[in-house]
């Protein structure tokens, strides 16, 4: 039987409603895939891809990062922030396979592109990583180029597979099974915009586990965990339909830190957590220096109105972790196993202390 996503078992993350799936492909036109490899004892990980657009290249979007602690990697970024666009799709995997990926992301979009392009161009694909290690055979270098093209094959939007699949396959997170989890908020601003968020989570220690100011890690410290605590990383990537410019978007990855936060998390010495943001509320942008038009209209989201944003991404990345860890199921692997959040006793204990909803749910 398929584990409850946090809100289907009755946890109520903040106050602003989410979208008709609650995950990252609320914000029209996102699509996600997984390709998740598991075999034998020793392979536990995969690849999990984010496409802003069906050809990024094509049609760029305004973007820009946050790092909260930098034991970690998400390539691309030096030109995300000098251009403030995002052109390539997103890519998460285990920290020894970024390489590869990067590579796989090239190979996809030269396939695209020829023989209707000039086969001279250059890209910079955004890949990100966190260790896997304790799970996975790390070192066999186990993806290859044909996974990334089965995971961009796969994306799509509606739901989105959560836990222990994709890049999450072999992640944990707080001591329990983590992986990939996803969550979405809408926000009236503006006449109303969508923000997603979607995590690779595998950090945080188990001490500092909260779920709605609950203190649930001291509760289930009876639990065995693997590895070493707050050893790990997250990645986080913050979609929105608003149109915001380069600058408002690194203003929202830097909310997500508070996600984690709200979560537990500190941004441990030894972990990466880097966000990236990205807004699709500007269409039409030029899609390479050499063509367009020499002036470009934009449009700009009022910062008297960019708060209730800020809210949305602090409360979808608190849910994606949650939801992350709900989905994940006990997996062993190289002889060590990360259990799942036990789900009843973390609901149990949640009702014990009036836990389950942030604020009153709506009637």
């Amino acid at each position: 039987m398929a584990r409850p996503r946090a809100r289907d078992a009755g946890i109520v993350v903040g106050s602003l409603p989410p979208g008709p799936v609650n995950a990252i492909t609320d914000v029209d036109g996102v699509r996600v895939g997984h390709e998740t490899l598991v075999d034998g004892d020793d392979v536990r990980t995969g690849v999990t891809v984010v496409l802003p657009t069906a050809e990024p290249w094509g049609s760029p979007v305004f973007a820009a990062p946050h790092r909260l602690n930098g034991n970690g990697e998400l390539t691309g970024l030096e030109w995300v922030r000098e251009s403030g666009c995002l052109t390539t799709p997103i890519a998460l995997t285990n920290t020894h396979s970024v390489g590869v990926v990067r590579d796989g992301l090239i190979a996809w979009e030269i396939e695209r592109r020829q023989p209707a392009d000039d086969d001279v161009f250059w890209s910079l694909p955004v890949v990100g990583e966190t260790w896997d290690g304790v799970l996975n055979d790390v070192n066999g270098m186990h993806v290859r180029a044909e996974h990334v093209a089965a995971a961009l094959k796969a994306a799509t939007g509606g739901g989105v597979s959560e836990g222990a699949v994709g890049g999450g396959t072999g992640m944990i997170c707080h001591g329990f099974k983590g992986g990939i989890g996803t969550a979405s908020r809408l926000v009236e601003a503006a006449g109303g915009v969508t923000v997603g968020v979607l995590v690779q989570a595998n950090h945080g220690r188990r001490e500092r586990l909260r779920i709605n100011g609950f203190p649930l890690g001291e509760a289930l410290v009876d639990v065995p965990q693997p590895g070493a605590e707050g050893a790990g990383s997250i990645i986080g990537i913050v979609a929105t339909d608003a149109p915001l410019l380069p600058h408002q978007c690194a203003r929202l990855a830097q909310r997500a830190a508070l996600g984690v936060a709200r979560v537990g998390g500190v941004g441990e010495h030894s972990s990466g957590d880097i966000f990236l943001a990205f807004a699709t509320g500007n269409a039409g942008l030029p899609r390479e220096e050499i063509e367009g038009e020499d002036v470009v209209a934009l449009s700009m989201l009022s910062d008297r109105v960019i708060t209730p944003l800020y809210d949305a991404v602090v409360e979808a990345t608190e849910e994606a972790i949650v939801n992350a860890l709900f989905a994940a199921e006990t997996t062993t692997g190289r002889g060590r196993t990360a259990h799942a959040l036990p789900v009843d006793r973390t609901l149990a204990l949640l009702e014990e202390r009036g836990a389950l909803a942030a604020t009153p749910a709506p009637e």
